[in-house]
């Protein structure tokens, strides 16, 4: 993350801990006042000591209520912020002993925090303000005979509490503060790093969808052409005798070409419905039966639905759900070699969580970290393109959820898809 990002989301990002800031500066200070009155017995005009403090409070009352508000520059607002409280501590210090209160240390504290979210311009205003205003105390201050000059065996006298006093406040100040800001700048590069991660993988996304119909549209007029001649093949051989095997032939010429035709069809509507499918609202047991019902009868035996709320209603891109079902129900089947692969659906409130798990040889550690990296593939060459796992990932995570997978060397694998839940209502069991 560049310098420039972080001055310009800096204020954003400090504005809620300055107002929480200064409310507890103005406790702070006020029992460090009411302390030095009542408790050490120093004699200054406690009343008007106390003014800034009420000014701040109001300021702060203010800065609160308008902090959410999207008008002005963040940076002008705390800059006039850390001006004003300033000129109350000069004021205060004015009141209780001038450049000899040890808690003109809080000026170090002002400039701090102006470094850390404000442009270098506002940080040298600001340090030119408070050393002029800490010059002005040398001039224009009610002395207070406690807090002169410390000599040996006097004990610990109010100056020495109070530079203690000082010292532990302006550390522990600029310690939570530049620390909290730090952590939220963290937080929003890591924000940064993750969406840019997301439009380089909506970005692949969209080059494959490109690519699919690419695909569909310059293959399917060969594909058409070769569905024709293998008709009119058929008719031929179908006047000719002993004609049986050229006439199979050209039957199965014809179901290769609507396979293939078929898989192309799959092909743009697995990159392209989550893209765009709407939520709508299905029981999950007729979810289940429509997975299943994309396979051929010779492949359902060997599938295995486990539901155990038959009547439990889901809300999501039924189309997209059941295209990456059936991407990741083939891998397990191809994975099983005739095993047995069981499907299992459960729905918790918030999310469904289907898995899918084979009794095949399962995958090392070195293959989990890739398997849903685009074009990466176990399969033999022609049997599967590793994009099937990939489009399946993308679409949970548009949606919020995500996709797993448990695997170790001869136990299996077991493909764990996570969809949240768009508020189905309660009474949808009747519209399904």
């Amino acid at each position: 993350m560049n310098g420039e990002f972080t001055k310009d989301q800096a204020p954003n990002l400090a504005l809620p801990w300055v107002v929480t800031l200064r409310y507890g500066v103005v406790f702070g200070e006020a029992v460090i006042v009411l302390g030095m009155a009542y408790g050490f017995r120093l004699h200054f005009p406690v009343f008007w000591t106390l003014a800034p403090l009420v000014v701040v409070f109001f300021s702060n009352v203010l800065l609160d209520r308008i902090r959410d508000v999207p008008a002005g520059s963040p940076q002008q607002t705390l800059g006039a912020v850390f001006v004003l409280d300033t000129l109350c501590l000069t004021a205060m210090l004015g009141l209780t002993g001038g450049p000899t209160n040890p808690f003109s240390l809080l000026y170090l504290v002002q400039i701090s925090l102006s470094a850390v979210v404000l442009r270098k311009s506002w940080t040298w205003a600001l340090g030119l303000l408070a050393t002029i205003c800490f010059g002005l105390l040398f001039f224009f201050h009610v002395p207070l005979d406690a807090l002169q000059t410390h000599h040996e065996g006097q004990g610990l006298s109010p100056h020495l509490v109070g530079m203690w006093i000082a010292f532990i406040v302006g550390a522990g100040l600029i310690t939570f503060f530049t620390g909290t800001v730090s952590d939220a700048l963290r937080r929003r590069e890591q924000e940064v790093l993750a969406l840019q991660e997301q439009i380089a993988k909506s970005e692949r996304l969209a080059s494959l969808v490109t690519l699919a119909a690419g695909a569909a549209h310059e293959l399917g007029t060969p594909l058409a052409t070769i569905a024709v001649v293998s008709r009119e093949l058929e008719r031929y051989a179908a006047g000719l005798p002993d004609s049986a095997a050229l006439s199979e032939d050209a039957k199965l010429i014809r179901s290769e070409v609507e396979r293939c035709r078929l898989i192309l069809q799959r092909m743009s509507a697995e990159g392209a419905e989550p893209m765009g499918e709407s939520a709508r609202t299905i029981r999950l047991s007729a979810l289940m039966n429509d997975v299943v019902a994309q396979f051929p009868e010779t492949q359902r035996a060997s599938l295995s639905v486990d539901v155990p709320d038959t009547d439990a209603v889901i809300r999501l891109p039924v189309q997209a759900t059941i295209q990456s079902l059936v991407a990741l129900m083939q891998n397990a089947l191809d994975a099983s070699e005739g095993g047995q692969v069981v499907l299992h659906a459960i729905g918790t409130g918030s999310e469904v969580t289907f898995s899918v798990r084979d009794h095949g040889a399962g995958m090392p550690e070195s293959v989990l970290r890739r398997i849903a990296e685009p074009f990466f593939t176990t399969k033999e060459p022609g049997k599967g393109m590793g994009l099937g796992t990939f489009l399946v990932r993308t679409f949970a995570e548009r949606l919020g959820g995500g996709l797993s997978f448990e695997s170790a060397p001869g136990s299996g694998t077991t493909a764990t898809l996570r969809l949240p839940l768009n508020g189905a209502p309660d009474d949808a069991h009747a519209a399904v």
